[in-house]
């Protein structure tokens, strides 16, 4: 009879596991809500009077920057998030831009609309890789701004880690919690961050529509299962990268240095997907090789 209970009570407290990251309606699961346009500006085919980056507003608190192929074929994504202590830019963006006066603008108008004074920015990277710190030099110069160091150790020291890669910490932007969780294995340094006031996570280059490179197989594995189990019991609107080279066919990508995107794949991807590359890696074992799947390609940088 007690064996019976025990069972019951370990099947009853699983499947409330299974249920937590689940809203009760459809109403919104009580998440703050923003718009992601059905498609990017194409970089393209003529870049003459392209922009540097394509500016567009989530919600009137998170503004996504997406650079513009015409100035860095990489084309990433960078994320400012507001709130009302202090901003947080994420990554800086390739190549010699004008990001630093971009990011001073959206301040600017943040802070008009709210009638306060521009909030210090603290400047956080998802990873260390070039493609997304060459406007650090410009962002230091900034009154008010703090770069964090792209090493492992400065990344740590900034948000007081004491056991890296394990421990999840968080950092508050003022009534805007986000928790930061190590994710190393596409780079050492690599990070995401969960926004709670969203409910976004944010990948970098570990999860996004396109080619996954995988610098280290054992914890970049480790990385993501670790994902997985953070991510069980909070609501997860969208998985946000930092690039999209995957076009919208089916396990079909641009090929690299690819300037002209008009039609590829929606930057946002979903809890799905991250189950769905949790599961390509446990099938390979730690081996890691060149796997196509749907919306993304798992790829050895080695």
């Amino acid at each position: 009879m007690k064996r019976c209970l025990l069972i019951a009570l370990i099947v009853v407290t699983a499947a409330s596991g299974q249920l937590a990251a689940q809203a009760a309606n459809p109403d919104g699961g009580g998440v703050r809500q923003g718009v992601l346009p059905r498609a990017w500006q194409a970089s393209g085919p003529q870049c003459v009077g392209t922009p540097q980056f394509q500016v567009h507003e989530y919600n009137p608190d998170l503004i996504v920057l997406r650079e513009s192929g015409c100035s860095n074929y990489e084309k990433p994504f960078l994320f400012l998030l507001f709130g009302q202590e202090r901003a947080l830019l994420l990554d800086t963006g390739a190549g010699k831009t004008d990001v630093a006066h971009v990011v001073t603008n959206q301040i600017d108008q943040w802070s008009q609309r709210n009638g306060r004074r521009n909030p210090p920015l603290v400047v956080a990277h998802t990873h260390a890789h070039g493609d997304h710190i060459s406007g650090d030099a410009d962002l230091k110069a900034l009154a008010g701004a703090t770069v964090i160091g792209t090493a492992p150790a400065a990344v740590q020291e900034f948000f007081g880690f004491r056991s890296w890669p394990a421990e999840v910490t968080t950092f508050d932007l003022g009534g805007r919690i986000l928790d930061i969780i190590p994710i190393p294995g596409h780079e050492p340094s690599s990070i995401a961050v969960y926004d709670r006031q969203t409910g976004i996570l944010f990948t970098g280059d570990t999860l996004y529509p396109g080619r996954l490179y995988v610098q280290d197989a054992a914890a970049f594995t480790y990385s993501i299962q670790r994902l997985v189990d953070f991510t069980r019991d909070k609501l997860v609107t969208h998985i946000l990268g930092n690039h999209i080279e995957q076009t919208r066919t089916a396990y079909l990508d641009y090929p690299v240095r690819t300037v002209y995107q008009p039609d590829e794949h929606a930057l946002e991807l979903g809890r799905a997907h991250l189950l769905e590359l949790n599961e390509a890696l446990r099938n390979l074992g730690g081996a890691i090789r060149r796997v196509a799947l749907r919306d993304f390609t798992i790829w050895p940088s080695k």
